[in-house]
């Protein structure tokens, strides 16, 4: 074999031995960050990717899925002077890992740091009743605060959750007496409502006895002026003869009961008997 075909086959063997190093695949999950002597030089993403044999290397392999803050507890005094434990995680993905591989040592731990701060910082400029009944609003805070920190390494802050607020002793004694008084409270309130509820029920169902009351007398008093303007009519009405004979008459019943008596030996009639027995045939008609 000649001297210039081991040549070529030497190179072509080269050839294909630098190809297969400039080659270089990423898994989904990760980016690689790529230097030429010892400077950054681009980032792999996923897939395939080329990169100069022998001046370029794969310096550091960077995951890129979201990933979880270990929980942490921080010490926290309230605007208010309460002093709270709020323990608390991030989770959060690399978006620049160039950023992310030059500009922070411990990425990690930067982050715990950072998340330390932040939250003192706004749990500090709130009070304590606010901590336990605004979280969602707290977690924003917290996010959107870390969110401007955390660009600067090319990290993006997912999501934020405050996993337990608690409290020392003493102030866990204050809240029983506050909300037992508070309980204590609504109670006289609903009571006194009670009452005036009872009362104004009283007072409605007096009112309106009385009102059927008036409305009764006023019945009574309607149908007594009818009776009277009635008989008046009737009187007026030629009924004056009818009662004249009512009259006439029961004077003649008891005219005839004392003559039926058996001591009636004499009886005495005054004239104006005397005069209705003479008028019967009149009123009649006869």
């Amino acid at each position: 074999m000649s001297t210039t075909a081991i040549v070529f086959i030497i190179a072509t063997i080269l050839f294909f031995i630098l190809a297969f190093l400039g080659i270089k695949i990423v898994p989904q999950s990760e980016n690689h960050v790529v230097e030429r002597f010892g400077k950054y030089r681009k980032t792999l993403k996923a897939g395939l990717n080329f990169v100069v044999p022998l001046l370029d290397r794969i310096a550091k392999r960077l995951s890129i899925l979201e990933r979880q803050l270990p929980e942490k507890p921080h010490d926290v005094i309230t605007k208010d002077n309460v002093t709270i434990v709020i323990t608390n995680t991030i989770f959060f993905r690399i978006i620049d890992a160039g950023k992310a591989a030059y500009r922070i040592h411990d990425l990690e731990g930067a982050i715990s740091n950072a998340v330390t701060g932040t939250v003192r910082s706004i749990i500090g400029a709130i009070e304590f009743d606010e901590v336990q009944s605004h979280r969602e609003q707290i977690n924003q805070k917290i996010k959107s605060s870390l969110e401007e920190t955390c660009s600067d390494w090319g990290v993006d802050v997912t999501r934020t959750e405050i996993l337990d607020v608690q409290v020392d002793q003493k102030t866990q004694t204050a809240m029983h007496l506050q909300i037992s008084a508070e309980r204590d409270r609504r109670a006289s309130v609903m009571e006194a409502e009670g009452k005036k509820k009872s009362m104004e029920l009283e007072a409605d169902a007096a009112l309106y006895a009385a009102q059927k009351q008036a409305e009764a007398k006023r019945m009574l008093a309607d149908a007594d002026a009818y009776a009277t303007k009635t008989i008046a009519e009737a009187i007026n009405n030629e009924g004056a003869s009818a009662i004249q004979f009512e009259i006439q008459k029961k004077q003649v019943e008891a005219i005839g009961e004392l003559s039926s008596s058996n001591n009636a030996k004499v009886i005495l009639l005054p004239n104006d008997i005397i005069s209705a027995l003479t008028s019967l045939p009149n009123i009649f008609g006869k």
